[in-house]
């Protein structure tokens, strides 16, 4: 496996980890858990942020090659 591709599986790896963490936060806090509902959305935001981040970072490295 070359360098690049275990560089776009680490990148594809984190914006799955990042994206099923802000919607389990997103779903659990809708549903009214009390820990969860202190959270600011700004927080909630910024893990979709990160996520989205993390998934075009993994689509470029994965298209242009010097990346």
């Amino acid at each position: 496996m070359s360098q690049s591709s275990k560089l776009n599986q680490k990148l594809t790896q984190i914006f799955g980890m990042f994206l099923g963490i802000a919607i389990a936060v997103w779903v659990m806090r809708g549903f009214g858990i009390p820990f969860l509902t202190a959270l600011p959305g700004g927080l909630i935001l910024l893990l979709f942020v990160i996520a989205i981040t993390f998934g075009v970072l993994s689509y470029l490295q994965k298209t242009w090659w010097r990346f």
